[in-house]
């Protein structure tokens, strides 16, 4: 059984924030969403965990094998170098989508994320060492058959970035309400889908959807590990069987 400990990074108060004194510029904005990101990745990553931005206010991170102070020195960090505060609520759960869910509840009962008097919340748990195992975590890394043959050197780079959406899109939706799933769009055309204890038919069923809803051919390479960084790695090499062979699915373990 998976044990995914999942934590919301919301930035405080940033719509009000980004037009007071007056509106800020767009560029500005873009460049500081962009540099936040990065440094969360880097900070989380550097401890094993996964981040994804989402709606670059509100990013969601992997964090098995980050401790409470781990998150309390994001705060820290990045208090002391951004004019914006992060609240973060941490919860674990045995599908990514009910980690995320007490994750979430943990902020909003704290205030609302325009609620200038809330700052730096940091609420929720993390996994004790002695509770983590070899697979709390399970990454099923998505890719669509042959990219680069079908849109990226047929299509002008927009309507390849559609295509690519579309698939996506659906893959999101389904593996979120039929699966438990969390999955993110991570460039090109790969996308990460962070999942609870699923089997081979599990993605079978996934990838038959999203080719008979939209017409986008994917195959799969899936990982478990302890955090996220061992499962997304495991990942990674099981896709790679998939592009080599041909294969549509491979479960690394």
């Amino acid at each position: 059984m998976t044990n995914t400990q999942v934590t919301l990074v919301q930035i405080d108060n940033y719509g009000p924030w980004t037009v007071t004194p007056q509106p800020r510029r767009e560029a500005d904005l873009q460049t500081m969403q962009s540099r936040l990101y990065a440094d969360i990745s880097q900070f989380v990553g550097n401890r094993d965990g996964y981040t994804f931005f989402t709606r670059f206010d509100n990013m969601i991170a992997v964090t098995n094998g980050l401790t409470m102070d781990d998150h309390a020195l994001l705060q820290e960090s990045v208090g002391n170098r951004y004019p914006v505060t992060l609240s973060l609520g941490v919860a674990t759960g045995a599908t990514p989508v009910h980690a995320l869910s007490d994750a979430t509840s943990l902020i909003q009962d704290a205030g609302s994320a325009q609620d200038e008097t809330r700052r730096e919340i940091l609420e929720g748990r993390a996994i004790e060492d002695p509770h983590r195992t070899d697979e709390d975590v399970q990454i099923a890394h998505f890719d669509v058959i042959n990219a680069t043959g079908q849109y990226t050197d047929e299509l002008n780079a927009f309507d390849s970035f559609i295509e690519i959406e579309q698939g996506y899109a659906e893959l999101m939706r389904y593996m979120r309400y039929t699966h438990d799933s969390l999955s993110f769009f991570v460039g090109g055309d790969n996308v990460i889908v962070v999942c609870p204890d699923l089997g081979e038919d599990d993605y079978v069923d996934a990838l038959t959807h999203v080719e008979e809803a939209v017409d986008v051919e994917m195959q799969v390479g899936v990982g478990r590990g302890k955090t996220a960084h061992a499962a997304g790695f495991a990942a990674k090499h099981a896709l790679e069987t998939c592009r080599a062979d041909g294969t549509r699915i491979v479960l690394e373990w």
